[in-house]
């Protein structure tokens, strides 16, 4: 039986989708969250083999969720499931460890083949998305380099820490922080927290 956590922030969506799935006699909707959070706790407490994962929700959209469960090191594969295909949202919920990104068009039996692929190991993706993401991913980055610092603050970033708590830890002020974060986007070519934290997973940096 394949267990599975449902995380949308649209009950009607997440009742489609449970009946779709509770269907199937090998799947087993065991939890449903309204948020990236929750389903965070969730992921932690009930430990599903598969995540089905709404890309923007409250309090912090699926790719910040996926980068978290990550470096916790939860056991489940998260599946994107999503209205938007734009090319950046695909590149960094894949950068940031999805097992698959999947588009909400799709019938029961592919969503219920997909999941059971993505159980196996398999890396599960919409045709379009596929098409996308080759497209990106055909140049490469060279890896570029972090500072001691730079990698202990990122790592922290990782865990959730704010900038308060980071500096907390590593007895540097907080402006500090913001300096060694400003570097390091500036090193990985993002603007944001979670773009660097994945942009550094992606390139093995953490």
């Amino acid at each position: 039986m394949i267990r599975i956590l449902l995380a949308d922030d649209h009950p009607v969506v997440r009742e489609g989708l449970r009946a779709m799935l509770d269907a199937e006699p090998d799947l087993d909707v065991v939890g449903e969250a309204s948020s990236g959070p929750q389903a965070e706790a969730l992921a932690a407490s009930l430990r599903p083999d598969i995540v089905l994962m709404d890309l923007r929700m409250p309090d912090g959209g699926g790719v910040e969720s996926i980068v978290r469960m990550t470096a916790a090191g939860l056991p489940c594969r998260v599946i994107v499931l999503t209205t938007y295909e734009t090319d950046g949202d695909i590149l960094r919920a894949v950068e940031a460890g999805a097992a698959g990104y999947l588009l909400k068009d799709l019938a029961r039996g592919e969503l219920a083949d997909a999941v059971r692929a993505a159980a196996r190991g398999e890396t599960v993706l919409a045709p379009t998305v596929a098409a996308r993401l080759v497209d990106r991913l055909r140049v490469r980055p060279e890896r570029p380099h972090l500072s001691d610092r730079e990698t202990a603050v990122l790592r922290l970033v990782a865990d959730g820490c704010t900038n308060a708590e980071i500096g907390r830890r590593l007895f540097i002020g907080e402006s500090t922080v913001k300096t060694h974060l400003l570097r390091t986007f500036t090193k990985l070519g993002v603007t944001d927290r979670t773009a660097a934290v994945t942009s550094a997973m992606r390139h093995g940096l953490l």
